[in-house]
């Protein structure tokens, strides 16, 4: 039996796709103080993400559901390769804007890619694998953090080394994706089967609306957690990436964990357990008066948040009244819009009163979060046929 399995597969690209754009995290404060940037400034620049996502995927689902999740990851692989290197590369906060704005379309296309081939591979394997390919997922951008923080800590200038590191994931995660298996989606049967394009049922709506306070939060650890340890606690140095590489291991681990207590709990009772540990986090993150403490909240933050979107890609496909990638497709829309408007938002808000409280802007939006959790309760499956679906494209 082959080493690589599809299973396997999955999980190493899922790992490396996040390194490269790992290792750009703590080379922000060095950006900005190149440019000379306050909180708003940035905050303006790192919108250029959400916008080069918001203008992707509205054509990257029914693209993804025509080529196919296998060619996805590995034409989009290439192109993310390359977008990954521009933001180190901008001289000026346009560029900047312009560069954030290409590797957030970038991004977009290959994570559904991802996300649908898992739930590919587990329908045809009968092997739960999304919790484990999400911790993947931390473990990667965990290592490309930590290799930015060991570069910044020697001296290796960012518009060298976030490329360097680019170009050596490259060949490998190609020849991971090239090894994938060809899996086609097909629609549920169910007498009442909606159209991929109609607007998204109540049901997808509750997930995708607690899918976002926990993605919102990730990318406020992402973006904001070097200048949170930095302006709050006067952290320096290489020290100033440690907040994010803790908030990186600790989803990582909660989501290796993550299958084992849904298990025990079900995905209803997982969802509320890490959602009040990620809001207790967040108080305490607030209100920590050192590096130490600090970097437990980030801790408990990440194990907070790390199943939540697993669990609503599950949910999401679940639900029954199409094929599963266009209910993923609209999640991963709004989770990563979520991931990519909460930091630009945190900036405004510490451009006026601070830091701290910028960052305690995740406090009321992981509470609804917790809130919602009751929508990921399973649904049971539908029972007819939608002619629609078969039709190549269409998700």
């Amino acid at each position: 039996m082959s080493f690589f399995t599809p299973q396997r597969l999955v999980m190493l690209v899922f790992f490396l796709q996040p390194v490269a754009f790992g290792s750009w995290l703590p080379r922000i404060p060095e950006v900005q103080a190149a440019m000379g940037l306050g909180p708003a400034a940035l905050a303006l620049a790192l919108l250029g993400m959400p916008c080069g996502t918001l203008l992707t995927l509205p054509f990257a689902g029914p693209l993804v559901g025509r080529i196919g999740a296998r060619t996805a990851i590995f034409v989009g692989f290439i192109f993310y390769s390359i977008a990954a290197s521009l933001p180190v590369l901008a001289p000026d906060p346009i560029l900047l804007f312009i560069a954030l704005a290409l590797a957030g379309s970038a991004i977009s296309f290959v994570e559904l890619g991802l996300n649908v081939q898992a739930d590919l591979v587990e329908k045809t394997s009968g092997k739960l694998i999304m919790n484990t390919s999400h911790g993947c997922w931390s473990l990667g951008i965990m290592a490309g953090s930590l290799i930015g923080s060991g570069f910044a800590a020697i001296g290796l200038a960012p518009g060298f080394a976030v490329p360097l590191l680019a170009a050596l994931v490259l060949p490998i995660a190609l020849f991971a994706a090239k090894a994938l298996p060809v899996l086609h989606d097909a629609a549920p049967a169910g007498e009442t089967q909606r159209s991929a394009w109609a607007l998204p049922s109540p049901a997808l709506i509750g997930i995708c609306l607690f899918v976002f306070g926990i993605t919102m939060t990730e990318g406020a650890m992402a973006d904001w957690s070097a200048i949170f340890l930095r302006d709050a606690l006067s952290a320096e140095g290489g020290l100033v990436g440690l907040g994010y590489s803790v908030f990186a291991f600790m989803v990582a681990a909660g989501r290796f964990g993550g299958d084992t207590l849904k298990r025990r709990f079900g995905g209803v009772g997982t969802a509320q357990i890490c959602g009040t540990l990620a809001v207790a986090g967040a108080v305490l993150l607030y209100f920590a008066p050192s590096v130490p403490l600090a970097l437990v909240g980030f801790g408990i933050i990440g194990v907070g948040v790390s199943v939540g979107f697993p669990l609503a890609v599950t949910a999401a496909a679940g639900i029954g009244d199409r094929a599963a990638s266009a209910n993923v497709a609209v999640l991963s829309f709004v989770a990563l819009t979520g991931f990519l408007i909460g930091p630009p938002l945190i900036g405004f808000v510490a451009e006026h009163w601070g830091i701290r409280v910028g960052v305690a802007c995740v406090i009321p939006v992981l509470l609804v979060s917790l809130f919602l959790t009751g929508r990921l309760k399973p649904r049971p499956a539908r029972t007819a046929h939608n002619p629609e679906s078969e039709v190549p494209g269409v998700l």
